[in-house]
């Protein structure tokens, strides 16, 4: 245990590092755009890189429809779609826009021993 102690000073002297990479990977999530669709592109929707649903389009056609089921099973599914798409493509731009892939913390998997359990 006491071996990896240099990991956790190391940790420490870099926490100003790590809390900038945070903030700036936090803000380019807001930037990322995804669409998620239902229904051949009927309904749509954006969804950014913090999970946040931006818009969604309803083709106007399917309101005359008056099917309130359908459309919420559509939106739904729009939704859903999209924010798979979001969270794939945020751990895609994180773990590509940090020092190491992510983050750049290095192995502190290990900083209480093999396993990281400390025992």
């Amino acid at each position: 245990m006491f071996n990896n102690l240099g990991n956790l000073a190391d940790l420490m002297r870099n926490a100003g590092k790590i809390k900038e990479a945070v903030e700036k990977a936090t803000e380019s999530l807001g930037a990322i755009q995804v669409e998620g669709t239902a229904g051949g592109g009927v309904v749509s929707a954006k969804v950014n890189g913090r999970m946040e649903v931006v818009s969604v389009r309803i083709d106007p056609k399917l309101l005359a429809d008056n099917d309130v089921e359908l459309l919420e099973d559509l939106i739904t599914a729009a939704v859903n779609q999209g924010l798979v798409r979001a969270r794939e493509e945020a751990a895609r731009s994180v773990a590509g826009g940090l020092p190491g892939g992510g983050m750049g913390l290095g192995d502190l998997g290990n900083l209480f021993g093999p396993g990281g359990g400390g025992s």
